[in-house]
This record gives structure tokens, sequence and C-alpha cells, in this order.
């Protein structure tokens, strides 16, 4: 009677084993193929931002060659021009506008040779970098911009710097292309934690109610300002112009 309850309860002991043993190797499956699937994930996420990161430093690349081409002939262009008539007639008393429109076109070559370094693009500086285009936009009286700067300035991840500038871009874009604004306003608020960027102007702006507001390119700056952990917010109305805030964190 005793041997038969021994076996019986070895028996169970067994059956018990073999079902832990069991549960565990199934658990162990589970748990392996949800860590590989996450590892994917993750690979798939890392190969999606360095993609993004490719496809806005090209951008920002054919912008700024936009930018110079426009410069290069409507505006370098057009100085040389009048420096050449004015030699042409020059005499000792015009002699001095002669000198000083050669020393704007020797200013502008200076500023668009900031343009050009591709290293001002690769190892970007956003406060210095968002300067420029604040600098060309008054230069050459697009808009009167103003850019100014809050709290101690920290260093941002320089991908970040990347993806925050061309979001910038775009929006500046924006504004001058479509907004009739007079001004734009850009600030910078460096707290401990975060970077507060706030970008406005005073062009027509647009209802937020109308598919503008939720239009391709604002789609893809909220989704560029994702990948960094950004949040990038629009606020517009009807003439009271359009606004665009951007929170990332340090």
């Amino acid at each position: 009677m005793e041997s038969e309850a021994s076996q019986i309860i070895l028996f169970s002991a067994t059956v018990i084993i073999v079902i832990v043993v069991i549960f565990i190797i199934l658990l162990f499956t589970v748990f392996q193929k949800r860590k590989n699937s996450l590892l994917l994930e993750q690979e798939e996420t890392k190969k999606r931002f360095e993609r993004e990161i490719a496809e806005t430093q090209i951008e920002i690349r054919e912008e700024t060659l936009r930018n110079i081409s426009w410069e290069l002939h409507d505006n370098i262009g057009q100085l040389l021009t009048l420096a050449k008539i004015q030699l042409q007639s020059a005499t000792r008393d015009n002699l001095k506008d002669v000198s000083e429109t050669i020393t704007k076109g020797l200013t502008e070559v200076r500023a668009l040779s900031k343009l050009i370094n591709p290293e001002a693009i690769k190892n970007i500086n956003l406060k210095e970098a968002v300067q420029l285009e604040i600098d060309r936009f008054n230069r050459l009286n697009f808009i009167k911009s103003t850019l100014k700067t809050y709290g101690e300035e920290q260093k941002i991840d320089e991908k970040s710097n990347i993806i925050i500038f061309r979001i910038l871009q775009e929006f500046f874009s924006n504004t001058i292309k479509h907004s009739k604004a007079s001004n734009l306003n850009v600030s910078l608020k460096f707290c401990k934690e975060e970077l507060e960027i706030i970008a406005e102007d005073d062009g027509v702006g647009f209802s937020t109610i109308e598919n503008k507001a939720n239009g391709i390119g604002l789609q893809n700056i909220r989704n560029r300002a994702k990948l960094i952990g950004a949040t990038a917010v629009f606020t517009s109305e009807v003439n009271k112009g359009t606004s665009l805030k951007i929170v990332y964190t340090l």
C-alpha cells in the first residue's frame, strides 16, 4: 500500500515537473519571440530615423543651393552689374558710390560663403543656423525678422539639430511664400530640461478647421518632431498670423 502511494506521489511529482518544464519552455519561447520582435522593431525604427536624417540633410542642401542660386542671380549679379555701369561712367565725384557698391557685393559674397560651407550643414549649430536665415531675410528685404534667445544655451544632439532646423526652414519658407506677412519673429528659450522654440508671423493665417491645418507639409513637420521626441503645435487664425511652437526635451 505504501509502495503504491509512493508511486502515485512520484508519478504526480513527475507530471508536475514535466508540466512546469513545458511551461518554462513555452514561456521562454514566447519571451524570445517577443525579444526578437522588439529588437527587429528597434532596428527598423533606427533605420527609419537614419533615412529621415539623410533625407533632411539633402533637403537642407537643396534649399541652401536654391538660396545661393537666387542670391547669385538676383542679388550679387545685380550689384556687380551696377558696379560695372558705375565704373563705365566713373568720375572723381562718384568713385565713392562705386566703392560702396563693390563693398556691398563683397559683404554679400562673404555671407553667401557661410551657406556654401558643407560643414555648416553637417555640424549645424541651431542658434547660428537660424541666425543666418534671419540675417538673410533682413539683408534681402524678404521680411522683417528677429531672433531672440533666452536662458543659458545648451548643446543639442547633432541629429536633433538637423531635424529642428529643417522644421523651422519649412515654416520660414511657407511664411515667405504664402503668408503675405510683414514680420517674422523667432525665439529660442533654453530651460533646464527642455528647449522651447516659437516662430510666428503676422500674415494672413488660415483656419485650423480647414484642410490646410492637416496638410502634408504640416503633417511632415509633426512627424519629424515626433522622431526626436519633440512636439510641434500650430496655432493660426485667419488674418491674425500663424505660429509654430516646438518643445524639445534636452
